[in-house]
């Protein structure tokens, strides 16, 4: 009796367990599949908490739509960025800074507020951190607080590309070891471009003048007939904006495009190379594709989308999330409608950029959650069938214990039986 009871229960133990690996494979905690109504939650998802979500989703920082209409054919390639990015080999993350964009901020981040084995090394009082690698006197980081201005003021593509790989030549230690298996992974940040150029006027309202800056293109500054000065003393301390709009070699107009274009294709500075709309084109096509192929570049009004898509590129992480800051210098200054298309009509090509841009990394952004998702779906279908694995191991287990100790029992009564035979034999 006590035998069929345990065979019995073995039986409605191994059924249960059966149906609930059966209910984990066809109705997974993903999955809509199997959905009952309560509370808006699935039966499985309400008593699942087990189940949640390693990575925490970010908050959104803007309205955001689940489908984006795409004006510009990217390719996978374009938007599948991820960067294997070896900070103890000899991998360098150059960023482009560009003026106003959000930039100084974002640099900080980069010394200041990523997890780093060996972190960057800040001093009180001094401008620049010490960003080595670990174990070696070298800078995995090219940047105004890593190496400083070291190709010139807010040095641009066309310099960075020609000047960054010598100067960590320079910089290397190690004068033996061979120059040409360096990675530069460039990265930077844009800005709207309208919110951009009323923040540069402030900023040079208030006395900034960048005149320091060298503006180097095929080995060479521009000559003073070729970028010729907009005011004639120190600096343009409390320029008017119209005055401001008004200097034509004024280098705030569609500043994103030409720091971001290789200038030698259009001569540089000489404007007479070429006509001014064909020079817009070639630098607008330069900037474009320099851009989409740039390791990362961040928008400054999506902050915390720009941090985890530099986390997701680089397989970094930041100490500190993000802050979306909306009330800035430019956002004070009230304009008329007739002087923001004035704004906008002077950079018309940074307009174009920046809608290319922004299309661009939302794209990459909604990309990369569906990729995450995906990758969170596989991490969890994974756990359940290790689950269900040791749910088996469990049973099987259980399942010989209970043979064990039948055969055991077994082997009891036929000893039990045995004795009680030759006792009765003895006795006849």
């Amino acid at each position: 009796m006590d035998e069929k009871l345990n065979r019995l229960i073995f039986i409605l133990v191994a059924a249960v367990l059966f149906l609930m690996i059966g209910y984990q494979y066809v109705c997974p905690a993903d999955s809509n599949t199997c959905y009952f109504r309560s509370d808006d939650k699935g039966l499985f998802q309400k008593y699942s908490s087990g189940f949640e979500l390693v990575y925490t989703e970010p908050e959104a920082d803007e309205d955001f739509p689940t489908k984006i209409t795409s004006k510009f054919n990217f390719t996978e390639r374009d938007l599948d960025r991820h960067v294997d990015f070896n900070i103890r080999g000899d991998d360098v993350m150059v960023f482009l800074h560009i003026q106003k964009t959000g930039g100084t901020t974002f640099g900080r981040h980069l010394v200041k507020n990523i997890q780093l084995e060996q972190p960057c090394d800040c001093m009180a009082g001094q401008r620049k951190c010490t960003c080595h690698r670990p174990g070696k006197a070298e800078s995995w980081l090219f940047s105004r607080f890593s190496t400083g201005w070291s190709c010139g003021l807010h040095a641009d593509w066309t310099e960075l590309t020609s000047c960054v790989p010598v100067v960590m030549n320079k910089k290397d230690k190690n004068k033996n070891a061979p120059k040409s298996k360096r990675n530069f992974y460039y990265i930077t940040m844009l800005r709207d471009p309208v919110s951009r150029y009323l923040s540069e006027w402030k900023h040079v309202q208030r006395g900034a003048t960048w005149k320091t800056a060298l503006h180097m293109c095929d080995g060479r500054p521009p000559t003073q007939d070729e970028l010729p000065a907009c005011y004639s003393g120190e600096d343009w301390t409390g320029v008017p904006l119209a005055d401001f709009m008004n200097c034509p070699s004024n280098l705030a107009n569609n500043r994103q495009v030409r720091m971001l274009a290789d200038l030698s294709l259009v001569g540089c500075y000489n404007m007479s190379s070429m006509s001014e709309l064909e020079r817009g084109r070639v630098l607008l096509a330069s900037a474009k594709a320099n851009l989409r192929n740039m390791a990362f570049f961040g928008l400054t009004e999506f902050q915390r989308k720009t941090q985890y898509l530099f986390e997701r590129t680089f397989g970094l992480r930041f100490i500190r999330a993000f802050t979306q800051i909306n009330s800035t210098r430019a956002a004070s200054v009230g304009i008329s409608e007739k002087v923001r298309w004035r704004i906008e009509g002077l950079n018309a090509l940074d307009m174009e950029l920046y809608e290319y841009a922004k299309e661009l990394f939302l794209q990459r952004y909604q990309s990369n959650r569906q990729r995450q998702h995906q990758e969170e779906r596989l991490r969890r279908r994974r756990e359940r069938q290790q689950l269900h694995r040791n749910y088996l191991a469990q049973l099987l287990r259980l399942g010989g214990a209970a043979e064990k100790e039948e055969e055991e029992v077994k082997e009891l009564e036929e000893v039990v039986t045995t004795e009680d035979y030759s006792s009765q034999v003895v006795r006849w």
